[in-house]
């Protein structure tokens, strides 16, 4: 379940880029003009440096202008216009039984603070966190078998509910700040927190399905986007791509490692089929806490730390096929792309090891 990024000090970060900062998008350097000034010590070595940087600025200007120029093409033909997303009835939340541990969360409709620390695991507690993700896989994997036309995703939370209640596990969104629902279901322009209703799928459409539980006092979290009966090319392409960034995005951890890699790689691999990264929404430590630090930024920036073994965290962007600006809904909660574009979204969770990562989540 993703953050958003007013959560964090991202913001700033994001709007007041310095200006020796190597994590500004590619836009911040559209349109600026080039001016060649002669150097007057009058050494060659002086030259050359002065060629160097400029050569430097030219090629970034380039890269920058080719990936605008292959959006602006693509902007126009690459995805359908489908009606726009209506909310459906949205029916009462399920009940738990009684003997199902739950999160302190429950029972309070506010919103809970993210926690700063950072979340490590002893030998037990890794136990522990490798059965709730195995548990939430296992999940995910039975609701995407549900994705087809004419199902609701009401019905899709409904299954999902009853299959982690079985399990002895408490749905760890429901009740989360007052979500409503049992699992996520975020259905074409809708980037993230959908809320399951009466709204029918479609042929054609893309959903990502949210599922995140709660067992033995430990949250496993992971997502992955479907596609519903004959889906398009290009929407399979950026279904294919975002779990590619993830995928990348995942390759870079280890102890050690900085966190900023993880957007670095997103990005670069995002840009090369002209897509958006969503920068509102973040990754976000997991364990005994639901949402703690480090909040992962999935695009380019230079947000301090390094991981390191035996912690805990999601790695989940999402892409669109056009504006990466986003709009929500009065529920509070439903987010869809300011422009109706598509957009997909993956998530893992993963345990940093000492040579790489450990994906919990994988099914």
């Amino acid at each position: 379940m993703a953050l958003t990024a007013p959560f964090s000090c991202a913001v700033a970060l994001q709007s007041e880029p310095s200006s020796s900062s190597s994590w500004s998008r590619p836009t911040l350097f559209m349109g600026a003009p080039l001016t060649f000034s002669p150097t007057r010590t009058g050494t060659h070595l002086d030259s050359r440096k002065t060629l160097v940087v400029f050569s430097k600025r030219i090629s970034g200007l380039e890269e920058a202008m080719r990936i605008r120029r292959q959006r602006e093409l693509q902007s126009g033909v690459k995805f359908r216009k489908r009606p726009p997303l209506r909310r459906g009835r949205v029916s009462p939340r399920l009940p738990v039984p009684d003997h199902i541990s739950k999160p302190p969360y429950v029972g309070s409709n506010v919103l809970p603070e993210i926690s700063s620390e950072h979340q490590f695991h002893d030998s037990e507690g890794i136990v522990k966190m490798k059965a709730a993700c195995e548990l939430a896989a296992r999940v995910l994997d039975f609701a995407g078998k549900m994705v087809r036309p004419s199902v609701t995703t009401n019905e899709i939370d409904k299954a999902v509910h009853q299959m982690i209640i079985e399990a002895g596990a408490y749905p760890s969104p429901l009740g989360y700040g007052g979500f409503p629902k049992s699992v996520c279901t975020s259905v074409n322009e809708c980037m993230c927190h959908g809320i399951p209703d009466s709204r029918q799928l479609q042929d054609g459409d893309i959903i990502n399905i949210d599922v995140t539980v709660y067992l033995n006092g430990y949250h496993g979290d992971t997502s992955r986007t479907f596609l519903c009966g004959n889906v398009s090319n290009a929407l399979q392409r950026l279904v294919k791509v975002t779990e590619e960034c993830m995928e990348k995005g995942i390759a870079v951890c280890k102890d050690g490692a900085s966190f900023k890699k993880i957007g670095k790689r997103i990005s670069e691999h995002a840009e090369k089929y002209g897509y958006g990264v969503v920068e509102r929404f973040v990754g976000h430590g997991v364990g005994a806490v639901f949402h703690s630090e480090p909040l992962i930024l999935h695009h380019r920036n230079e947000m301090p730390g390094t991981m390191v073994e035996g912690q805990t965290f999601t790695i989940e962007p999402i892409l669109t096929m056009g504006s990466t600006e986003c709009l929500t809904w009065p529920d509070n909660w439903t987010t869809l792309t300011a422009d109706g574009s598509p957009a997909a979204q993956f998530e893992h969770t993963i345990l940093i090891t000492r040579t790489g990562a450990e994906i919990l989540t994988k099914s």
